[in-house]
């Protein structure tokens, strides 16, 4: 019997490690969603750096992320190291007596999804748009709002789904890694009922990915399933601290929310200016049409802009939000030969 076949891993924004040389001066990264204006972090006491993570802190952490997301009092929460860290063990968490659980993804959306739950044998049904029926299914993805294209799902028709799939003991899993910027959109005050889980990242809101933290909400079988698959201390005394705080600091919150939203506003006036045009994002990326869009991140890396283009769509390029928007632009003009 041969090794097994190892899938090919997706590909990232986010990381210049092979890109440096291509220009010598300060990167503009934006590759990634990442806000890039990060909370600020306090100085931590040093026993965060210490001792072990407490059960204390980590109680604090959990009620801080129940109220900030709107959870009610009985949905079982657990934070894990990073979203990503729950997606990669949700495949291992649910079957079927044939081993195989069908699960319908919509799409196009965040491609570790697809390759993690593949990567486990299962079957894997990439569903472009809003599927009409759910029949069939054993579980129904949704990125909300999605990546790379911004597209919010309402409450009215997430609740449908959830209650067409829980009607049969299906599950409907919502990534809402970027609900902070839209919380109109978030379906956690659900949250804990039978059939219905949902991932909220940490990172990206708050500008601090490298924190690695993030939860997932649903019923007590899942999120306890979790938290014994991921082990004891998966979360960073440090992490536990940082997110309570920040979870907890609704003023800087509110007013991030206004500020992203004002720029992204900007962004795509930019953008029209320079007769390009805008398909749509979050106020964390925007997601921009043109034309040989592999060629045309490869003459702004030129200029040390890195952004995300995508195999299955080459007229797609999607921007994070620059910090400095009048050097982006500088650089994006000469790109241009403006």
């Amino acid at each position: 019997m041969g090794a097994p076949a190892i899938p090919r891993q997706p590909a990232h924004g986010g990381d210049l490690s092979g890109l440096r040389a291509a220009y010598a001066g300060k990167w503009i990264d934006l590759s990634t969603g990442i806000n890039p204006f990060a909370w600020p972090v306090p100085e931590l006491p040093t026993d965060a750096w210490t001792r072990l993570p407490g059960q204390d802190d980590m109680a604090a952490l959990l009620q801080a992320a129940m109220k900030a997301y709107g959870a009610p009092a009985d949905a079982g929460i657990v934070a894990v190291p990073g979203t990503q860290a729950a997606i990669q063990l949700l495949p291992r968490l649910f079957a079927r007596p044939d081993g195989v659980v069908k699960i319908g993804i919509l799409g196009p959306t965040y491609n570790e999804h697809a390759h993690v739950w593949r990567s486990m044998g299962h079957e894997v049904i990439e569903i472009d748009g809003v599927p009409g029926s759910l029949q069939g299914l054993d579980i129904l993805l949704a990125v909300n709002p999605n990546n790379p294209d911004g597209r919010g799902l309402g409450l009215p028709l997430l609740r449908r789904w959830h209650e067409e799939l829980s009607a049969h003991g299906g599950w409907l899993i919502l990534d809402e890694a970027f609900a902070d910027v839209a919380p109109e959109l978030s379906f956690c005050s659900e949250s804990g009922k039978p059939g219905l889980v949902i991932l909220r990242s940490f990172g990206k809101f708050f500008g601090l990915a490298g924190l690695r933290l993030g939860f997932v909400l649903g019923p007590e079988m899942v999120t306890e399933a979790i938290r014994i698959a991921a082990g004891p201390w998966a979360v960073s005394g440090p992490a536990l601290q940082i997110g309570c705080a920040a979870l907890r600091d609704t003023e800087w919150q509110a007013g991030m929310r206004e500020e992203l939203r004002a720029r992204a506003r900007r962004f795509d006036q930019s953008m029209r200016d320079r007769d390009i045009h805008v398909l749509g994002g979050t106020s964390l990326f925007r997601l921009a049409k043109i034309a040989d869009a592999a060629g045309f991140a490869t003459a702004l890396r030129g200029q040390g802009i890195h952004v995300r283009v995508f195999d299955y769509e080459p007229q797609w390029m999607r921007f994070g939000l620059p910090a400095d928007e009048a050097e982006f632009w500088r650089r994006f003009d000469l790109v241009l030969g403006r």
